[in-house]
């Protein structure tokens, strides 16, 4: 990423990793960050899986991950890859022949657990399949499922036990000469994920794809996940990311671009800037936002609006916005422009207008891109 050198405290500096395909999606090296999502249907609904594909897909997530657990879904797996417009994962547990089905069926990768795959022998032959048909894989370690072996030398799941049980795949991924895989070592403890990512980090160049596995529901499980993965990409670990809900797949896209924006490490569509509200608000801040939330969905073009409810702050985090309004007396507010004040509108009409706005400096963004990209 570009360094800030006027605000040098917000420089992350990233682990130096190589660098995966998964489909068309660059993961590892100097690509950005990449979210992923899983979907929650029955596989061999296909219709059904697909429609969650692409909501997913619509939301921004750059990889979507798809459960192969009988060979009915492995049959479903290639309408599925063919009707999605992003790279499909095969998550693949217990029947390796699972994961060859889906590299026939044109997954763009294969997850599997080194906790439950089955022997080496078995593993490399879903290797060979991996190889023969362009997909990359991901070691898949996690807490809940690691080797009996591991288990009884550390007594329990730890971090220690976690990083062995990732690094003993990634040499069986090694010595049959494939390289292109990226690992994660997954946790629902973010003390357990935290330590075992930071090793694993230490430890290998892959590429590594952090979760904080079972972390809950779309609240609880969204400050696990803030607070789990927030600190390893702050410290430059991370290439692509999941954030586990128990919630629609849809959600768990929002939250870890929201992640991302936060860190500064990706940027799609609007980032809201708002105030909690007070005494002091000239306009019912919380229902705005609520609106305006839902009315700018559709931006994907990165840019920030600022809702305050007062003169207090307001001025202040406009300065710093594409687009804000800043909450007055007697019914009206001001509305700011690149940071300036522009001019005073009703609150009746504040919603449509700042739409309006939002829209209008979107298509401005995007038209100076495309000039910039034709040049």
């Amino acid at each position: 990423m570009s360094l800030n050198h006027i605000r040098p405290w917000r420089n992350i500096y990233r682990r130096k990793s190589r660098q995966i395909m998964v489909g068309n999606v660059p993961v590892g090296g100097d690509a950005p960050i990449s979210v992923q999502t899983m979907t929650n249907t029955v596989t061999t609904d296909i219709p059904g899986t697909i429609a969650q594909v692409q909501a997913a897909a619509e939301a921004g997530a750059d990889i979507v991950r798809v459960s192969v657990p009988d060979e009915e879904s492995s049959r479903a797996l290639k309408d599925i890859v063919r009707e999605s417009p992003v790279p499909i994962v095969a998550d693949i547990h217990f029947h390796y022949r699972r994961g060859i089905e889906a590299a026939e069926a044109g997954a763009a990768c294969l997850r599997i657990n080194p906790g439950n795959i089955g022997s080496e022998d078995r593993v490399r032959e879903v290797i060979k399949a991996a190889r023969d048909h362009g997909c990359s894989m991901r070691i898949g370690v996690n807490a809940g499922s690691l080797e009996k072996h591991l288990l009884e030398k550390y007594g329990e799941p730890t971090p220690e036990a976690m990083v062995e049980s990732g690094l003993d795949h990634i040499k069986v991924l090694e010595d049959n000469d494939f390289h292109d895989f990226k690992i994660s070592c997954k946790a629902s403890d973010v003390f357990m994920a935290a330590a075992a990512y930071q090793a694993l980090a230490e430890a290998t160049d892959a590429p590594i794809h952090l979760g904080i596995t079972e972390a809950g529901g779309l609240v609880s499980g969204t400050i696990k996940s803030a607070i789990g993965l927030g600190q390893l990409l702050w410290m430059g670990i991370g290439d692509t990311i999941r954030v586990s809900l128990s919630a629609d797949p849809v959600e768990e896209v929002k939250v870890g671009y929201e992640i991302l924006k936060s860190l500064g490490l990706r940027h799609r569509g609007v980032n809201i800037i708002s105030c909690p509200s007070c005494a002091r608000q000239g306009f019912d801040v919380i229902k705005t936002v609520e609106a305006l939330e839902k009315r700018l969905e559709h931006i994907k073009t990165p840019m920030s609006l600022s809702i305050i409810g007062c003169v207090v702050n307001g001025p202040g985090e406009a300065l710093m916005t594409d687009v804000g309004f800043t909450g007055g007396g007697a019914g009206s507010g001001m509305v700011y422009l690149a940071g300036k004040a522009s001019h005073k509108l009703s609150n009746d009409e504040m919603i449509e207008h700042i739409v309006e706005q939002v829209e209008k400096k979107a298509a401005e963004i995007d038209a100076s891109d495309a000039a910039q990209a034709a040049e």
